[in-house]
């Protein structure tokens, strides 16, 4: 297939080229795109077996070699894939611990006990992964934590106020039996998502909780650069009295909803009363749009407290339920829906913050005139990752040098790579120019070769 590797096979040489270096020094490595295993078909020729793509961000991230079908609703996610969502917890991991998140990880089996506690096992339905064991014992497979971190706290036999507000997450695997899986990442059976919840001594610190968490959120889609609209939610079987979605408008998302021009008011359709038109706050006309789901957030209040008799003992030391809030963002969904609103039909965008890899290098074709300049880039790439070794594993090297400079730099560009470094015709120059392309802003540099490792010094990577 002209363009891109029809499918992946292992190379004979490392992955990580060692570099020109004299005997003794630490070697620095390439990272080489022919031995990269991200099976390219970005010409989209025959799709797998088994599959159709019903979104863009379905079909470019498996064209592109970043996910790939497995049985129904279910991926594997590949190496760039991996790289994305890493860099993507890493950022949620700050917002969380910045606001006093502490880290736990939950197994995904529950037993049928809890679940019936809380009464969620007969009212979830058929979307609930149930099991037995060897020995009759039903389990289900969690689509989320309320009931196992709620019984986890109140295990704790003796927690005081002093140890409140209590700010648990974590980032792990969920099921849901969705009758219909589609759309890729967005909708699947399968999926990676972070989950906080949160005790506090009393409603009033339990909102204020809540509106900490929402910051956190509104600041993490803010540093990705996605614009993300929090709106008025119903709370569905997980319940409380509050709650919000956090929506990355996109014309082919799957919610409907409604926003006040001048921001006072945004809520989805299910939560109007009636044909409601106008905004509550400032009477003006409501406009209509759709919005991809990517973060919910509940006030619990005691719902599951009272049920699992989670409590804290109050300065007087009598015991208090605790007051509970539930906070998740769809890990890989938001990879999904980022590629769905960022990217054109034909090549992926990333925000730049996440993107599997930060740079592509492109050599010249062997055998060309500008031939050259080959040892001249792969100089800036030693010369870079030497001086920036954090970003080593963000530098890719694209050897396939049989290929014209325009077929690689046109896969580049379906990649989407931040940053494209090209030796082409000026490379020849006296001083050597490189070509750079600022995929983002659509910018087309010509730098010299201090100019190039200037520009990219200022990669930013969580």
């Amino acid at each position: 297939m002209s363009g891109g590797l029809r499918g992946w096979r292992a190379a004979a040489g490392p992955l990580l080229q060692a570099s020109g270096a004299p005997h003794g020094a630490r070697r620095r490595r390439r990272l080489l795109l022919s031995q990269l295993f991200q099976p390219l078909n970005l010409q989209g020729e025959g799709g797998e077996a088994g599959w159709e793509a019903g979104s863009r961000s379905h079909r470019l991230m498996v064209q592109g070699g970043l996910i790939h079908p497995g049985s129904t609703g279910c991926y594997c996610y590949l190496p760039p894939a991996v790289r994305a969502m890493e860099k993507l917890v890493r950022l949620i991991d700050g917002e969380m611990e910045a606001v006093g998140g502490q880290k736990v990880n939950m197994p995904s089996l529950s037993s049928a006990e809890l679940w019936r506690a809380s009464g969620r096992w007969e009212n979830m339905g058929p979307e609930l992964f149930r099991l037995a064991d060897r020995h009759g014992k039903d389990y289900c497979l969690g689509p989320t934590h309320e009931e196992a971190v709620t019984e986890l706290v109140a295990a704790q036999s003796n927690l005081s106020y002093k140890q409140l507000p209590l700010r648990l997450y974590q980032v792990t695997r969920k099921f849901r039996d969705e009758p219909k899986p589609r759309f890729g990442l967005l909708r699947s059976r399968e999926f990676y998502m972070k989950d906080m919840y949160t005790f506090d001594a009393s409603e009033e610190a339990a909102r204020q909780t809540y509106e900490l968490v929402c910051g956190a959120y509104r600041g993490l889609f803010e540093r990705l650069g996605l614009r993300c609209v929090q709106v008025r939610a119903a709370t569905g079987n997980i319940g409380g009295t509050t709650s919000h979605e956090f929506q990355l408008p996109a014309d082919n998302g799957e919610d409907r909803l409604v926003l006040c021009p001048d921001g006072h008011f945004a809520a989805n359709v299910e939560m109007l009363n009636g044909e409601q038109t106008s905004c509550p706050t400032c009477g003006e006309k409501l406009t209509q749009t759709r919005g991809i789901e990517v973060g919910h957030t509940f006030y619990l209040g005691t719902k599951y407290s009272a049920v699992y008799n989670a409590i804290y003992y109050s300065p007087d030391n009598k015991p208090h339920l605790a007051e509970m809030g539930c906070y998740g963002l769809g890990v890989t969904r938001i990879l999904a829906a980022a590629i769905e609103v960022l990217s054109t039909e034909d090549s992926i965008r990333w925000p730049s913050l996440i993107a599997p890899y930060q740079v592509c290098f492109i050599p010249p074709k062997k055998g060309s005139k500008e031939e050259q300049g080959a040892a001249l880039l792969e100089r800036i790439y030693d010369d870079f990752v030497e001086a920036h070794p954090h970003l080593a594993g963000d530098a890719v090297l694209d050897d396939r040098t049989q290929m014209t400079i325009g077929k690689r730099l046109k896969d580049a560009k379906k990649l989407g790579y931040p940053y494209v470094v090209i030796a082409g015709k000026r490379v020849c120059e006296d001083p050597p120019v490189f070509e750079v392309w600022d995929q983002n802003s659509g910018e087309v540099l010509y730098l010299t070769k201090e100019g190039v490792i200037e520009l990219l010094s200022k990669v930013q990577v969580p």
